[in-house]
């Protein structure tokens, strides 16, 4: 008879199958925890027969395969010489922090160290002096000026105080002071201890706070800032009164707790939103604003586009930059002496359709406020001279000014009579000669340089002038306007809104108290965190009112004594 493997070569077109392995059943052990009910006979060693009793055995099941063994191994937890607490585990050696983490627990101590650096009062308060100086230097050097101006202001041969130089001023940035990195990156530190301050003190001390405290010591009261105690006395009474008083009031057997003036504690927290609102808006404007300036004679227009530069990466220009502004008018107004008190400027806006969309006459601190753009009168200037010549005319005469000491202003025209001989090369043009310092007056010289007079352009009177009979039509000024969009103006206003009232709240006495009922005894104690002395004389006042317990006897001989 041929072997198996024979016969598998002789038939190998056959297919064939792998057998499967036998299943070994696994094996359950069962050990029951129930005791026997009863035996078949009083002696030893016949057998025990359980008695069914309707309830389920108590079992413990074993299974062949062990369960995973844990990785966690139990901690003992240390005090080190600091006092912090040190886990360790079976073998004695610290466990990780964050759960067996080293990366994890690396971040949180690393957080933590932060956090407590950031929060530290004398930092924040050197950050807050730091800014103050850096913005009254902003107030010092001039901002927004051409690096030519601080090259001839601030030169390297001449030092400003013998060691400043425009390198000290445009290296660091302070040419633009609130939008330098170092204005900026100060305003982020100071920010970002005023949120590790809130995070580590006040968030803490106000959980604190609204906890509802009991006590059942006397001892623990009678050390308080201020205590007393009510010999017959109802702890009830007590609380009535205090509730009188504006306190909220809780009571859990014979202790009670009172408190008013929370809005106290959250009131610094609201003082660190406050400035973090402040310096969230002034970080708005000086990295998302634009702004621009221009000089328009009166009668012309522009588009307010055309003049507005972007000052920080967050500038985005809104659809309000395609209006167009047109200068109706530009008057001025005149002390007695002669000197410009006021200046206006009579302006209409228009959109991309023509249409006029609003008209203001603006003066110095009067601007216009249109699409969240501002308008402002700032300046005023002299642009053109209308003059009429023998009755021909009128000629605008373009206007320049000229430069004098002092803040004085100065403007000058020319109006040509003959022109110059081209075959002599010293000869020159000859003609009258006209200056102004504003727009009521204009002062005339001849051909020789000589005064002739003075005209005024809303007299219309002529005066003649080497042969030529010249009359002063019209004074045409021009307007000096500063453009500006500030988007953070409105969250530094509700910034500084909040802080006005934060910092009142803050002034709100946040007062504490304890009361416990020692038999027929009241034992009241009591803090608060300001006014002291004020709270003592409140508490001395209330306790005052507190009625006095009186027995049954003590009553039957009162009105004994008082029968008699």
């Amino acid at each position: 008879m041929p072997s198996p493997a024979s016969y598998l070569l002789l038939n190998s077109s056959k297919p064939f199958h792998r057998l499967p392995p036998p299943r070994v059943p696994r094996r359950l052990h069962v050990v029951t925890c129930a005791a026997p009910r009863g035996s078949s006979g009083g002696g030893g060693g016949g057998r025990r027969e359980a008695i069914s009793t309707g309830k389920a055995k108590k079992q413990i099941v074993f299974f062949d395969a062990a369960p995973p063994v844990s990785q966690s191994q139990p901690q003992e937890v240390e005090r080190s010489g600091s006092g912090e607490e040190v886990k360790k585990d079976t073998a004695g050696k610290p466990a990780a922090v964050g759960g067996g983490n080293p990366a994890l627990a690396l971040v949180k101590r690393a957080t933590k160290k932060t956090l407590s650096a950031l929060s530290n009062l004398p930092l924040a308060i050197s950050e807050m002096f730091a800014i103050a100086g850096l913005m009254a230097l902003g107030t010092v050097i001039d901002q927004g000026e051409a690096p030519s101006y601080y090259f001839e202001k601030f030169p390297e041969d001449n030092p400003v105080f013998g060691f400043i130089t425009w390198r000290w001023i445009l290296t660091p940035g302070f040419d633009h002071m609130f939008s330098s990195p170092v204005f900026l990156g100060l305003l982020a530190l100071l920010a970002a201890s005023l949120m590790a301050c809130t995070y580590t003190t006040q968030l803490p001390m106000v959980k604190v706070a609204r906890r509802w405290s009991f006590t059942q010591s006397g001892d623990r009261i009678r050390k308080q800032e201020f205590s007393d105690s009510l010999p017959r006395a109802s702890i009830q009474d007590l609380g009535v009164i205090l509730m009188g008083a504006g306190y909220e009031v809780f009571r859990k057997g014979p202790s009670l707790y009172a408190f008013k003036g929370l809005a106290g504690r959250y009131a610094p927290i609201g003082v660190h939103l406050a400035m973090l609102f402040i310096m969230a808006g002034a970080t708005l404007s000086a990295t998302g604003s634009f702004k621009g300036s221009v000089d328009v004679p009166q009668g012309l227009n522009f588009v307010i586009g055309d003049v507005m530069k972007p000052k920080g990466v967050l500038s985005i220009a809104p659809d309000v930059f395609n209006t167009e502004v047109h200068v109706n008018r530009f008057y001025m107004e005149y002390y007695d002496s002669g000197e410009v008190s006021q200046f206006y400027s009579d302006l209409s806006l228009f959109n991309l359709d023509g249409k006029e969309v609003m008209r203001k006459t603006i003066k110095v601190n009067d601007p216009l406020r249109y699409g969240g753009i501002t308008i402002y009168q700032t300046d005023w200037g002299f642009s053109a001279l209308s003059v009429k010549k023998n009755g021909e005319g009128p000629f605008n005469l373009a206007v320049a000014p000229l430069k004098i000491n002092g803040d004085k202003k100065l403007y000058g025209t020319f109006l040509p009579l003959e022109d110059a001989d081209p075959s002599n090369l010293n000869s020159k043009v000859k003609g009258i000669s006209m200056l102004a310092r504003d727009l009521q007056s204009i002062v005339l010289y001849d051909q020789d340089g000589k005064f002739v007079g003075v005209r005024r352009p809303s007299s219309k009177l002529p005066i003649e002038i080497n042969g030529n009979e010249i009359l002063i039509e019209d004074a045409i000024g021009s307007t000096g306007l500063d453009l500006k969009t500030d988007p953070g103006v409105p969250i530094v206003y509700a910034g500084f809104g909040a802080l006005m009232l934060t910092t009142c709240i803050s002034y709100l006495s946040h007062s504490q108290i304890w009361a416990l009922q020692d038999g027929s005894t009241v034992v009241v104690g009591g803090k608060t965190n300001r006014a002291k002395l004020e709270f003592s004389e409140e508490m001395n006042r209330l306790l005052d009112k507190v009625p006095e317990l009186i027995g049954a006897n003590e009553n039957v001989v009162d009105r004994k004594s008082t029968a008699t």
